[in-house]
């Protein structure tokens, strides 16, 4: 009878088979896969939120200038400036490109109508439009 309990079975012995180790390695890797391409797009999103957002502060920025300006000192026409990733101002071919065109008398007499367009390429070109008009 000692001798009996001796012997054990394969079925009696602890731990996991082969089999067991590579589902669960399985599951792990789909689950860190998941995890990692989560991972990238919630940074591609929050690149792009800063940028859009860089975009409409320089687009806010000159339009509060303009307001701030006189209005007969606000000149009709088009003009263009260039800003850097960092918001600094650069130079032509910078990250960030501004134009500002002012439109005398629109919608009406003694009005101008301001339009910002800053525009920069982050997989396609994209753009921000704010517009607003100064009034006499």
């Amino acid at each position: 009878m000692k001798q009996g309990l001796m012997i054990r079975t394969w079925k009696d012995r602890g731990g996991f088979t082969l089999v067991e180790i590579m589902i669960a390695v399985f599951i792990l890797t789909v689950a860190l896969i998941g995890l990692i391409s989560v991972t990238v797009m919630v940074i591609n999103g929050n690149d792009f939120s800063r940028r859009m957002t860089t975009a409409t502060t320089l687009a806010k920025d000159r339009i509060e200038q303009l307001k701030r300006t006189s209005y007969s000192a606000v000149a009709a026409g088009e003009t263009t400036d260039y800003w850097n990733a960092d918001s600094s101002a650069g130079s032509s071919g910078a990250y960030f490109t501004r134009v500002t065109t002012v439109t005398d008398n629109t919608p009406a007499a003694n009005m101008k109508t301001v339009v910002v367009v800053v525009s920069w390429t982050w997989v396609v070109t994209r753009q921000v439009t704010l517009r607003t008009i100064i009034g006499a």
